[in-house]
């Protein structure tokens, strides 16, 4: 059996295309498509698809005005996904509590997606994944749960998602966009989808294992940079020498990298290494580069911890009781993403020392943040009678926070510790304003 669509069938509206997970990949993807496209969107959650059709995204990926334009007829009913003849998966492939993959995404809505399979349709992947996983997970369940044979009754492709939460300037638009198919027909379909959407171009892999591994690279190649780069903060804290101060003269060189230490959360950069070290290990292979560079960056939360706390015991305060003012929880500056926020880590050592830590972010749900972390978030007038402040995420909402603001934060006859893990002030600042300052 041949394809059942083109791109011309596509877009002149004679066939339909799904996005199957309408979060901060699938949405913005859908209302592209929209654009040229007769678009069904479809999730499980009936709670998102009421948001969506209300015109109101909380992941804040896509602009209100942007989403009540956009055409886009949004289901939680599996069986509309009969009515797509290419089909996109862009659901999350995050890990488990033993740091490998968790699957339960992705092969739940190829499930659902192979239950309600037209005849000829094409499947096309954004999800990370480790390479083979698409041919060797996926096809088999479309397999069984459409009755028919990839290749025959159904074709598959692949194209990582390379979307970057709360970034405006480097969008799904502006960045290219990689493509594969199990042949050379599936291929050229996927291209004329994406390259309607995505200004900057597709990219063409030879095979969906390539655009797998591509995909899986780009951050374990960014985690292995930070790490580094955590690392030397260790290293330069130790020597007492201000990393950041190393890093700008460093940075002179033309050919200088320029990554920065920090918290390595959220649910790419801090997870993608582990599908990589996961499949090398089942295939015989220990990798150590990438599994040391995850454990430095995994390790930087009870570092922050640490030394907020040796801080405050230089300064002669009570450390059991103490009251640290965290500011910012989720993952990243300027996004309400929660998923893997290592802040949490920051937080759980600073309770081992028995400090009540205080979280406020004007951006993360309370809610969230109480069933997925225990945090039970305050808002910023509760930030008082503090013996320390810990800046570790700098929102736009924080840009107005300055050092004397802060210092009206502290108790009564505390002196004033800032630890500032995003390098916003300089020593200099922090002397100015009488403030004790240590920058990751």
């Amino acid at each position: 059996m041949a394809l059942k669509t083109t791109i011309e069938d596509l877009r002149a509206g004679k066939s339909k295309i799904a996005v199957v997970g309408l979060g901060y990949v699938g949405l913005p993807l859908a209302v592209a498509l929209s654009r040229h496209f007769s678009v069904i969107g479809f999730d499980i959650s009936q709670k998102r698809v009421d948001e969506l059709k209300g015109g109101s995204d909380r992941t804040g990926e896509v602009l209100p005005e942007n989403l009540k334009s956009a055409v886009i007829d949004y289901t939680c009913e599996p069986t509309r996904l009969r009515e797509a003849a290419f089909i996109i998966v862009a659901v999350p492939t995050p890990i488990d509590a033993h740091r490998s993959p968790d699957l339960r995404p992705v092969i739940g809505a190829t499930r659902t997606v192979g239950a309600n399979l037209a005849p000829g349709a094409v499947v096309a992947y954004e999800s990370t994944v480790y390479p083979g996983l698409t041919e060797e997970v996926c096809v088999p369940l479309l397999e069984e749960h459409s009755g028919t044979k990839c290749g025959e009754g159904f074709f598959v492709g692949y194209s990582p998602e390379r979307i970057n939460p709360g970034d405006r300037e480097h969008k799904l638009e502006t960045i290219v966009k990689v493509v594969s198919g199990q042949d050379a027909a599936t291929a050229d379909l996927l291209a004329g989808v994406y390259g309607a959407v995505v200004k900057a171009g597709v990219y063409r892999a030879s095979s969906i294992k390539v655009a797998e591994a591509a995909k899986v690279i780009e951050n374990t190649q960014r985690d292995l940079n930070i790490a580094l780069m955590n690392e030397l903060a260790v290293i330069f804290d130790r020597m007492g020498v201000d990393t950041l101060e190393v890093l700008q003269a460093a940075g002179t060189k033309w050919n200088f990298l320029h990554f920065r230490p920090g918290l390595v959360g959220g649910h790419c950069i801090g997870v993608d290494p582990y599908y990589l070290t996961f499949k090398a290990q089942a295939l015989g292979f220990s990798p150590r580069v990438i599994l040391a560079g995850r454990a430095i960056n995994d390790d930087m939360g009870k570092f922050i911890a640490d030394t907020c706390v040796k801080k405050l015991i230089a300064a002669d305060a009570k450390v059991k009781g103490a009251r640290v003012g965290v500011f910012g929880f989720t993952f990243k500056e300027n996004v309400p993403d929660l998923r893997n926020t290592k802040v949490i880590d920051v937080v759980h050592e600073l309770e081992e020392y028995g400090v009540r830590a205080l979280v406020h972010d004007p951006m993360a749900d309370y809610a969230e943040a109480r069933r997925e972390y225990g945090i039970e978030l305050c808002p910023q007038e509760d930030l008082r009678d503090l013996d320390a402040v810990i800046l570790a995420v700098a929102h736009r909402q924080y840009e107005s926070l300055g050092l004397d603001e802060l210092r009206g934060l502290f108790r009564a006859g505390a002196a004033p510790l800032v630890i500032d893990v995003k390098g916003r002030f300089t020593p200099a600042e922090a002397a100015d304003a009488g403030v004790t300052l240590w920058r990751l």
